[in-house]
């Protein structure tokens, strides 16, 4: 774009979910009492850049412009907020007034809060900023602290600690080289093993098909059986990152202010929200443009929802869509926004109020306080988990036997690994996402197997999704063992994870 006297534009990008919409940040300076005006839908904190952009500029020792300054943030219905167009604000204005030469502005883009002494601040959403920007080949410029975050893309990224050290990259004949990107700090993270949990030996057979497949979880058992230490060690089981995920988890984070690139590169999300967490916080929400809730924060990763029942009805609710879609829409009036969810669930419940064993006489529930507990999880809610597990309490002996706590059999990844990458050889993705149509292939049983699985549909009454997830859960069983085709054991296994849910969706 060409720049006159008086006039000039600097590319910044806006923030929109996970989304960075392109900005142009265009400067006038006329004429007349000196004024500074922002216009283009900002919001409160960027209408507040008039001060920060000024003090910023006098104390790098420079003449802050004695004219009439209009700011234009375009396009002008796209909603601005957060202090990311400070720094592209304050070159404008000095590209306007001839301070700094413009001959680079057209291949930049910039983003960064300043502070009053000209310091670059980092913003939320950097990595995405930068993933636009390579996109339409202008390299990106950003406080130092994004820098490793911008940089996950692959592309060279501009970091400057201080506004002079932009206007120095402005004023150079060409570009500089990209600095190397300084090593991320890899915080020491203790990978939390199966064979740590005592006895369980029906649920760690479980846990290690969900891993297997990426199956839904949910343990029934009383306090104490371990059924949240079994939940924590899930992420332990499951394969690192790859570069395109680890990506995708540090956009989610980075737009929700949440940033540390050691732990996220290093694991995948484990989240564990407390029951008392708001539909808002649990699925995503916030006024103007809604913050990424639990279920994203969890994507490529588990959510692990501790006291199901005590969750509120509406926020468990909300989470049947993305169970399915793998993604949530926040509609508000300013717009939608798009997250994704793609995550693991696994949750925990005791099987009655008092948080007894009920199977057993210790018991002081009535049956029917025990149904109304259950009946707080809606029937279409348990039909989306596949795999539904007991876990009783521990034998005291088996508890103090410290005989029980190793053993190979309890190293499970080896065969995880290579059960998920035969699943993406074969499907494209794992188990848990073959489409209806694929299951005829992939999930083919004989007509003996048939007979039987219809059998069981008939007297457990599972709806088609359940019957669909049985076979999913009996092709995991299957590659787990490296079988080419499902056979009966894994059938029968694969129904026994849901036989705990009767037709009303209560557990037995």
């Amino acid at each position: 774009m060409a720049q006159s006297q008086g006039v000039a534009c600097v590319y910044a990008r806006a923030q929109r979910g996970i989304d960075a919409p392109s900005v142009a940040i265009e400067a006038h300076l006329s004429s007349g009492l000196p004024g500074f005006s922002i216009v283009g839908l900002p919001e409160t904190a960027v209408r507040e850049a008039r001060d920060r952009v000024k003090s910023a500029i006098q104390n790098s020792n420079l003449e802050f412009p004695s004219a009439r300054i209009t700011i234009n943030l375009a396009p002008a219905d796209l909603p601005k907020q957060g202090g990311r167009f400070d720094l592209g604000i304050a070159l404008a204005i000095l590209a306007a007034a001839g301070i700094v030469p413009t001959r680079h502005l057209d291949s930049l883009e910039v983003l960064g809060e300043l502070g009053l002494f000209g310091a670059v601040r980092p913003v939320a959403g950097a990595l995405s900023a930068a993933m636009a920007a390579a996109r339409v080949g202008r390299r990106l410029l950003v406080g130092t602290a994004n820098h490793r975050e911008a940089s996950l893309t692959g592309d060279a990224v501009l970091p400057v600690a201080h506004l002079t050290d932009a206007l120095a990259l402005l004023r150079a004949a060409s570009i500089p080289e990209a600095p190397p990107v300084p090593a991320t700090p890899t915080p020491a993270v203790r990978i939390l093993e199966l064979r740590d949990v005592r006895g369980q030996a029906a649920a760690k057979r479980a846990l290690t098909i969900a891993a297997a497949g990426g199956h839904h979880l949910l343990f029934t058992g009383p306090p104490g059986a371990g059924k949240t230490m079994l939940a924590q060690r899930l992420p332990g089981l499951l394969p690192p990152l790859t570069d395109a995920e680890a990506r995708d988890v540090v956009r989610i984070h980075s737009a929700s202010g949440e940033i540390e690139l050691g732990r996220l590169l290093q694991r995948r999300p484990f989240r564990e929200p407390h029951h008392s967490a708001s539909l808002a916080a649990l699925i995503g929400g916030g006024s103007h443009i809604p913050r990424p809730g639990e279920i994203s924060l969890a994507h490529h990763g588990v959510l692990f929802l501790d006291e199901l029942p005590e969750f509120d009805r509406r926020s468990l609710e909300a989470l049947r869509q993305p169970l399915e879609g793998r993604g949530v829409t926040l509609a508000r009036a300013s717009g939608h926004v798009h997250y994704p969810a793609n995550f693991q669930l696994v949750a925990a419940m005791n099987p009655c109020a008092g948080g007894r064993d009920c199977q057993s006489n210790g018991c002081r529930c009535s049956p029917g306080q025990q149904r109304r507990y259950r009946s707080r999880l809606s029937g279409p809610l348990l039909d989306r988990i596949d795999l539904h597990v007991r876990v009783p309490a521990l034998d005291p002996k088996e508890l103090l036997n410290s005989d029980t706590r190793h053993g190979s059999d309890e190293t499970p990844q080896t065969a995880i690994r290579d059960a998920r990458e035969l699943q993406q050889r074969r499907n494209g993705g794992l188990n848990r996402d073959l489409a209806a149509a694929q299951l005829d292939d992939i999930c083919r049983l004989s007509r003996p197997d048939r007979e039987l699985l219809g059998r069981a549909v008939d007297k457990l009454t599972l709806s088609a999704r359940g019957c669909h997830r049985v076979l999913r859960v009996a092709r995991t069983i299957a590659d787990l063992d490296g079988s080419p085709h499902i056979r009966r054991p894994d059938l029968t296994e694969a129904l026994s994870y849901r036989s705990l849910v009767d037709a009303a969706g209560e557990i037995d």
